[in-house]
Parts: structure tokens; sequence; C-alpha cells
């Protein structure tokens, strides 16, 4: 048995390996027809065209700008992530593998096509530490909007829903506890081995894997600071994004009020399954929802989160795309 697996093994291996070339570029024309498919049918360019005219361009610009920053902290994530687990510190494949996610996540459902993409920079990587190396660079974004996110909530709950103030002061303790809790197991140097490893050790099927993810009990608190760090700048600069294209769109300058919205708007979309291509409906729908709840319209929440969308989803992707298709000509 051990040997007919050996030998499934060695074919499928050798198979790869020798039509390799096809494979990729198989990859790189699925994900080039799928932005393709996905741009013509999801975007309707009179309507923006239309509300463009009429926004502040000035801030539309800033928000642009910010884009460059946005993508900076997610590239100097990616690089300390891909430094630390996967021994790569060569900043041009890093800086494709980031871009290569773009293209690939925005096309399919819950963006699991992201984890696929970045692999396709690092051929001496395999796709499992790379996906490995994903989860753990997206676990602390993921964090900071649950966290942020949270507040926001219960704030909302008081002011909007007028729930009574022992309610939220309840919920605040709760809260403030598990994360302290969690913050106290994220740096513990037992957590990443459990979290990652606890049901593959033992598992002689998944040895191999093990094997392979060992490298995840090299992270240390500096690291752990720094990319906590790096993930809050990174999403402080997306919610400041949001809140200049609705000031944008809206002529007002409600700033605090846009931010609140952008936090609740991003634990809505991390909270509900983002089962859409490119998370698209989810974001539009609950900044409508929020921005209407505050007093502007259905119009401009709309035009503020497809705009958030070109700019730090749609244009990074068709980038990625570009530098796919480069790598291949190369």
């Amino acid at each position: 048995m051990s040997d007919t697996l050996k030998i499934s093994n060695s074919f499928k291996l050798k198979f790869f390996t020798k039509h390799k070339t096809k494979i990729v570029f198989a990859l790189k024309l699925f994900i080039a027809g799928g932005l393709l498919y996905y741009i013509t049918s999801s975007i309707e360019y009179l309507q923006l065209f239309s509300a463009f005219q009429n926004a502040n361009h000035y801030l539309i610009l800033l928000a642009f700008i910010l884009s460059v920053i946005n993508i900076y902290f997610q590239f100097a994530k990616w690089q300390l992530t891909c430094g630390q687990v996967l021994g790569e510190n060569k900043n041009s494949k890093i800086f494709y593998s980031l871009f290569y996610g773009f293209s690939a996540g925005i096309i399919t459902p819950l963006r699991v096509g992201e984890y696929f993409g970045r692999a396709i920079a690092f051929k001496d990587k395999s796709i499992l530490q790379v996906t490995a190396a994903t989860l753990i660079d997206k676990f602390f974004p993921l964090i900071i909007v649950v966290f942020l996110g949270s507040i926001s909530s219960i704030i909302y709950l008081y002011l909007e829903i007028e729930v009574s103030i022992y309610l939220a002061l309840s919920l605040f303790i709760v809260l403030f506890t598990l994360f302290y809790i969690l913050i106290l197991l994220v740096i513990s140097p037992r957590f990443w081995e459990n979290f990652l490893f606890g049901r593959i050790r033992n598992s002689k099927s998944l040895s191999n894997i093990f094997e392979k993810l060992k490298v995840f009990k090299s992270l240390d608190r500096i690291y752990l600071l720094k990319m906590s760090s790096l993930a809050f700048l990174f999403y402080l600069s997306f919610l400041i994004q949001y809140v200049l294209l609705v000031a944008a769109f809206s002529h007002n300058q409600n700033y605090l009020e846009y931010f609140w919205a952008g936090n609740l708007i991003m634990f809505a979309k991390t909270v509900i399954p983002p089962v859409s291509l490119g998370e698209l409906g989810i974001r539009e729908g609950a900044s409508i929802y929020f921005l209407t709840q505050l007093g502007e319209t259905s119009i401009v929440a709309f035009n503020a989160s497809i705009f958030l969308f070109i700019i730090n989803l749609l244009i990074p992707a068709l980038i990625g795309l570009v530098l796919l298709f480069r790598k291949n000509d190369k």
C-alpha cells in the first residue's frame, strides 16, 4: 500500500514538474478571465462617473494617495512575515507575491484565491507554507477589526438602539476581559505551537505537514509587536480613506461620525461571511445601513464604499494581473 502511494505521489510530482509552465499559465488565464468578467459585470460606470463629477476631487485624490500608504503597510506586514516564517527576504519576490494575491483573491469567494496567488512568486516554497504564512499575516488585522468594531458596536447599541447603560458597561467589561485573555495567549510562546500544531502533531498522515510548519515556533514578542503595529496602521489608513470618500461625496465634514461608521462597516463585513466575489455587496449594504442611520443618503454611502473597493482592491488586482503576465513573458 505504501509503495503504491509512493508511486502515485512520484507520478504527480513528475507530471507537475513536466507541465509546470502550462499549469501556471492556465492559472494566470483563469485569474485574468475571472477578473475581467468581474469588472464588466459588477460595476456601473455611468453612475460612478456621474458621482465622481459632483464630488470633492481633492479628497478623492487624497484617498488615492493614501492607498499607496495602505499598500505599503500590507507589504511591510507580508515582508516581516516572509522573513520570519518563510525565510524569504528578497523584496521583489515579496512584492510580486502580494500583488499576485490581490489578483487571485478578488475573483474568489472568501478571497481564498489570495492564499494560492501569493504562492506563485515562491517557487521553492510549498503552497501549504505560504498559506499558513498568509493566515498569520491576516490574523493581526482581523483581531484589530474585531476589537475596534466591537467597541463601536457597543457604542452604537447605547446611542442609537438606546440599550441601558448597565448592559453597555457589562458588554465593555466582557469585551476587554476576553481580549486581555487573548493578548496573554498570543504573547505566550506556546500559543502558536498549539494554535497551528495541536491537532496534527501526533497524526502519522500529517507528520510531514508538521515538520514544514515548525518554523512558526520562531515567532517571538518582537515580531508580534511589529505585526500588531503595522496591522493597526494599515487599518487606520483604510478607515481614513473611507472617511475622506464619504466627505468627498456628501460635502459634509462629520469626520468623527464617518470614522465610527467605518469601524461598524468593517466589523459587519468581518462578522458576515463574505461569500460574494471581492466582498462586493456586503460592504456596500453595511455602508448604506450605518451611514443612513447617521443622516447621510444611501447614494453617498454606496459611492464611498464602491470607490473604496476600486482604490484598495480593484486597482491593485489589475496591477497584479499586469505583473503576473509580465513575469510569464520574461
